[in-house]
């Protein structure tokens, strides 16, 4: 069951048919923000406009566009609301509105009353809330763009960041499943056919495992339409705490929301390196955006996410119009190298910290190796072999556990796979201590 408030809100901004007669107009996400904001203002909710006399309730209300008629002709739609409500429900959807609290922080923070007011979805809504890099493109692209995308999404996942995108075949949805596949996390901002999107076999799995969500503002069995296309592209970039363009045509859906996003600052954007002449990513690189190496292998993913370096491309300097993030991200390095500690993606960790934590677990030192000598590694093998000799568990737990950054255990995970002290399970995927190979620790 759904609220009253969400009730009413549905009501107001929702078209509840996929083929619905369009003589009463729901409220646009702007009106809804405004109207909304009155209601506030006279100390009323949502839902006190499903009992009462309407007309009495909004008596000091003067707008010329959203009349009170149209108020109580949205209202009036009680039967059908009922009826679709059941149906999406049934069918595994859920429904947020901007007045709960799993609503995505950032669509409010950058969008204001603009953000939609209803969000249709099925899967992990705990996603929404985390960020990522937005990966978007045409849909008709070439077959080494397909295999970027895909790479890229893979690439991302592998780096701790889930690929956020908007689902349509091409460029969104070959970057998704590269991500899925190389089980990291994905968000997909439908513009049509959500409730069919959630049911297909190439998301069920991964819906199931929690690693997917997918979200739509609009009717969940709407089909396309050219606008709804246009206007969820916003919402990707402001979900996003970077965005890449794959590949951009000079009209159509990539390019308006890329300029669009240029324009106000949602993300800073990348774009693909091409010489396809019919392109129009250099047009976008003219525009603000910055150029992105078309070699996967030197793409960092970190970097693109680096503070400094998103603060260049929001204020879109072009003293350097063919920049290029490279360098071997550490995922590509040497598992025998030790990393920096200021290269660690973690919280305040010294080494205070690391004695007081083994001295309290019962750690010590073979050889009496002193904690200067002791790496972030090892330490990270020392908590490994404690934490899953006896279970396994998913980088999701060990995330948890060590209060370190998802892409630093991502990382740590295939080296501690490739010395052979760890072995990876799947189905879900897990990971347990090999505990034949404790002798090979440095610390006991």
């Amino acid at each position: 069951m759904i609220s009253s408030t969400t009730q009413a809100i549905l009501l107001l901004t929702t078209h509840l048919k996929k083929d619905e007669n369009h003589t009463v107009q729901p409220l646009t996400p702007f009106e809804w923000g405004r109207f909304a904001e009155w209601l506030r203002e006279q100390s009323l909710t949502p839902d006190k406009l499903l009992y009462g006399s309407i007309k009495e309730i909004l008596k000091n209300w003067r707008d010329t566009k959203i009349t009170i008629d149209r108020i109580e002709a949205l209202l009036n739609r009680g039967p059908a609301l009922a009826l679709a409500v059941e149906k999406w429900l049934r069918s595994g959807l859920w429904i947020i509105t901007r007045s709960d609290s799993e609503y995505p922080v950032r669509l409010k923070q950058k969008l204001g009353k603009q953000a939609p007011a209803v969000l249709f979805g099925c899967g992990n809504r705990n996603l929404l809330q985390q960020g990522g890099v937005a990966v978007v493109g045409s849909r008709r692209v070439k077959a080494s763009d397909l295999q970027y995308s895909r790479e890229l999404g893979a690439l991302i996942a592998n780096s701790g960041y889930s690929v956020i995108s908007g689902g349509a075949r091409g460029v969104d949805e070959a970057a998704m499943l590269g991500a899925l596949e190389a089980e990291g996390t994905a968000v997909g901002v439908l513009s049509d056919s959500l409730l069919r999107a959630c049911s297909s076999q190439k998301y069920r799995d991964f819906l199931k495992q929690k690693s997917l969500v997918l979200i739509s503002p609009f009717n969940p069995e709407a089909g396309f339409d050219v606008g709804n296309a246009m206007q969820r592209n916003k919402y990707i970039y402001c979900l996003s705490d970077v965005a890449v363009v794959v590949h951009s045509g000079t009209k159509g859906g990539t390019w308006t929301g890329a300029r669009e996003n240029i324009k106000r600052g949602w993300a800073p954007l990348w774009v693909k390196r091409t010489d396809d002449p019919e392109a129009g990513n250099r047009l976008l690189v003219q525009e603000g955006a910055r150029w992105l190496t078309d070699e996967i292998n030197k793409i960092d993913c970190d970097m693109l996410l680096k503070n400094n370096v998103q603060k260049n491309l929001l204020n879109f300097d072009q003293s350097e119009p063919d920049q290029v993030i490279s360098g071997h991200s550490q995922t590509q390095k040497s598992y025998k190298e030790t990393i920096p500690a200021n290269k660690l993606q973690t919280g305040p960790l010294n080494e205070k910290k690391i004695a007081n934590v083994m001295q309290e677990k019962s750690i010590s030192y073979s050889a009496g190796k002193p904690v200067t000598e002791v790496t972030f590694y090892e330490f990270f093998l020392a908590k490994l072999q404690q934490l899953c000799s006896d279970k396994p568990l998913s980088v999701e737990e060990l995330t948890q556990e060590l209060e370190l950054q998802k892409s630093q255990i991502n990382i740590w995970l295939e080296r501690a796979l490739s010395d052979g002290v760890l072995k990876k399970l799947t189905r879900p995927v897990r990971y347990q201590w090999i505990k034949e190979k404790q002798e090979v620790l440095p610390l006991e």
